[in-house]
């Protein structure tokens, strides 16, 4: 009898689970079991496993009863990244490798018929959770995954295109030992810092003509992370300032980098070349909840976790299906979303930079001097009730975005260029975060009573507050607004104008 143990991860939200595949080779009829509650990807592992051990000139132990076990065997396996560890234990196990070699290494990819090692799904997010309950442990991937999770700059990950290359390496006199991606291989690579990337990032605000009010609150918006919902009627410029936003907006930070990759690499979408680049997601209007929020077995992320630290852009608001928007609310207040199973729990980060747009009534005329709206009372009431009361309570700011006239088209003037817009929102930002550690729009209660407000704009957010019967939430949002707005103005305390623009732009109505 022969016994090998790999060590692998499996991968549950933004967690990644140790998983250690254990092999037993025993005498008995020939049989290749594979147990520990795995998903049907994995169990048909044993085909390819067999067949890629005896393409690679190796020798499959066929007259062997062969009992593969994942263990803990409560926990959900999928996807085959658990071809490469098998197959690694079941040589191992029948002395074809060094088995002590193996304790060393964490092993995980799919497996070819020939023997050729296919990338992984999250290979980054695996690696950056799994390295806390492997610390020690140097990390064996295809290439094309250890591409990925090579941009952790201290990183211990080595490639190898070739269940052949692996057993070579592994072998009691290897000699051709596996290509370790060294650290600093995104600067090897000649891939940006975020501070480089987050330059001239999308389309320029230059390009907008006109609307100075607009152009105004994307700015606010940018430098303190708020949410933002424009009216307006059809062809006003609503999705070309969105478009631009992204180019307002500061330079992600490393960390914040390092967690957008995450996401995006959980989900299959990374790309080195993406890296502190901030994320733009713009979902059509028929996504379901799931799609929006995340869902599925195992869970999924959403567009709000794909848009983390990034921009998520949600055109033609009211068509979104009613129980989708109003899964939105939690993510909003806390950042995150966590989404309950029978047996277990994801959660994914959410932080992301909300704008959406929406026409004032279905035909989008209503209130525009240069066409005529055509709906019934009743249909503009029943079409603005799609938001909910609540939704828009957690909305920071709206904004009418009107038609220009053909006159105002052709020789408005352009205004500012999005560089010089997004570098004073990247002053303001670092103001906010230098006195309180974040950015405005996550300022808590407390922070929010130590805010340094003078005595007229106090009494002008009560006046306003009593008078419209504001919400706790609108009063802190104002607040928060109106931080944001000193801090573009440079200013060391709140002031009346900082306020009245704030109240003006959280509840355009009542100004």
């Amino acid at each position: 009898m022969s016994f090998a143990q790999v060590h692998s991860c499996t991968v549950w939200g933004l967690k990644a689970p140790a998983v250690t595949v254990e092999v037993h080779l025993a005498n008995g009829l020939p049989q290749f079991a594979l147990v520990g509650l795995a998903d049907t990807e994995v169990r048909e592992a044993r085909e390819r496993v067999r067949s890629a051990i005896l393409n690679s000139g190796l020798v499959f132990p066929s007259n062997k009863r062969i009992i593969v076990n994942l263990a803990p065997a409560d926990l959900p396996k999928d996807s085959g990244r658990f071809d490469l560890p098998i197959a690694i234990g079941i040589l191992a196990a029948s002395e074809q490798i060094d088995g002590q070699a193996l304790q060393h290494y964490v092993f995980a990819g799919e497996l070819s018929l020939s023997g050729e090692l296919r990338p992984v799904r999250a290979a980054l997010a695996m690696l950056l959770a799994g390295r806390q309950h492997l610390p020690d442990l140097a990390w064996v991937l295809p290439a094309q995954s250890a591409e990925e999770a090579a941009v952790l700059q201290d990183a211990r990950v080595y490639q190898a295109s070739h269940l052949r290359d692996v057993v070579q390496a592994l072998a009691p006199a290897g000699s051709a030992p596996l290509q370790l991606q060294a650290a600093g291989w995104c600067k090897q690579h000649g891939l940006a810092s975020p501070t480089e990337a987050a330059s001239a990032q999308g389309p320029d605000l230059q390009d907008v003509r006109g609307q100075a009010g607009p152009k105004r609150a994307l700015e606010i918006a940018a430098a303190g992370g708020h949410s933002l919902l424009m009216r307006g009627p059809p062809g006003s410029g609503k999705s070309m300032l969105a478009q631009r936003m992204l180019g307002l907006l500061p330079a992600m930070a490393p960390h914040e980098a390092l967690e957008s990759a995450a996401v995006l690499s959980l989900a299959g979408q990374f790309q080195p070349a993406m890296w502190g680049k901030r994320p733009y997601r713009q979902p059509h209007h028929s996504a379901t909840m799931a799609a929006l929020v995340g869902g599925g077995a195992p869970p999924r992320p959403g567009e709000i976790s794909l848009a983390h630290h990034g921009l998520l852009f949600l055109d033609e608001l009211p068509e979104f299906p009613k129980m989708a928007l109003e899964a939105l609310r939690e993510p909003l207040e806390n950042g995150r979303i966590s989404l309950s199973r029978a047996k277990h729990q994801a959660e994914f980060p959410a932080q992301f930079q909300w704008i959406a747009a929406m026409n004032p009534c279905p035909c989008g005329y209503f209130g525009a001097s240069q066409a005529t709206c055509g709906c019934a009372p009743d249909q503009i009431t029943r079409y603005r009730a799609r938001l909910s009361g609540p939704l828009l309570d957690r909305i920071d700011m709206q904004v009418q975005v009107a038609a220009l006239s053909p006159q105002e088209l052709m020789h408005a003037p352009s205004g500012e260029s999005s560089a010089v817009v997004q570098a004073r929102c990247q002053q303001a930002r670092e103001r906010a975060l230098d006195r309180r550690g974040v950015s405005n729009h996550r300022l808590s209660a407390a922070q929010l009573q130590a805010l340094c407000i003078d005595d007229n704009a106090q009494r002008y957010v009560q006046q306003q507050a009593s008078q419209y019967a504001w919400s706790a939430r609108t009063i802190h949002r104002v607040l928060r607004l109106a931080q944001t707005i000193a801090d573009l103005a440079q200013s060391d305390q709140i002031g009346l104008s900082h306020a009245m623009q704030a109240a003006f732009f959280k509840m355009p109505t009542q100004a």
